[in-house]
């Protein structure tokens, strides 16, 4: 009689503790690669014939987008690359993750950021005129009104955060669908889809569309980051939860 085929083994599951710890290097590496070009790369001065020495916002956009690119591969197989308070609510709204996730992945999002700007900070440190004056121009913060690049008022910003931050959500489940979407180019479409996000609102509110992001730079922006976040951090929310409660209809079919 022939025998049993033996089973193959099956990875086990990420623990809680390895998937919040991902959600800490995700966040860490996007706050220090964006907000860390943005203050040390974007305007660095020009050189001896009079061209720019800066990455501009385009290179900012890269620097978001790339480090998400990096994000997804390497950590997005343990908690799913979410690094963003944002994309975690959206995606429980959709139904992807659990509500009872949600808390968790939040803290060490925000705690992730947080270090990531405390690197920066540390670096600074060495050079004491740089630190000050990133500090006095805000320290990369979202903002609008006279702390907007371009100087669009509060309702530019909203319309921002929520519009963008709902594209940004429905890009993510639909190429992470589990029976339509694209693993292995996922985490490059999350990344342009980021990157293109920076190059058209940049010059609004310095693009938020991640609030542990957004708190991450108030820390060190002073009393004006502040007491402007709350935009930052509420209207990213209503644009994902958006996106997350229309995904299921649009995203999912019967016979899924």
């Amino acid at each position: 009689m022939a025998s049993d085929p033996t089973p193959v083994a099956q990875p086990d599951a990420p623990t809680t503790s390895s998937t919040l710890i991902a959600e800490f290097l995700g966040t860490f590496l996007l706050v220090l690669g964006g907000v860390g070009a943005a203050l040390f790369a974007s305007d660095f001065g020009t050189g001896d014939n009079g061209s720019s020495l800066g990455i501009g916002f385009a290179g900012v956009a890269l620097a978001f987008g790339l480090t998400v690119v990096v994000g997804v591969y390497a950590f997005g197989p343990i908690s799913g690359g979410h690094f963003n308070p944002a994309v975690t609510l959206g995606a429980a709204a959709a139904g992807r993750i659990g509500w009872s996730k949600v808390p968790g992945y939040i803290v060490a999002q925000v705690i992730g950021g947080a270090c990531g700007t405390g690197i920066i900070a540390l670096i600074g440190s060495s050079n004491t005129e740089w630190l000050e004056a990133a500090k006095a121009g805000g320290f990369a913060s979202n903002g609008f009104g006279e702390h907007s690049p371009g100087g669009f008022g509060i309702i530019g910003a909203i319309v921002v955060e929520i519009v963008f931050t709902a594209i940004f959500l429905f890009v993510i489940l639909g190429v992470t669908h589990p029976k339509r979407g694209n693993p292995a180019l996922a985490g490059l479409a999350i990344g342009l889809t980021l990157t293109l996000i920076h190059l058209v609102t940049i010059p609004v509110d310095n693009t938020s569309v991640n609030p542990a992001r957004s708190i991450a730079a108030a820390i060190y922006g002073g009393g004006d980051a502040w007491s402007q976040v709350w935009v930052f951090i509420v209207f990213p929310i209503v644009g994902a939860l958006l996106a997350g409660f229309l995904a299921g209809p649009l995203l999912h079919r019967e016979n899924d």
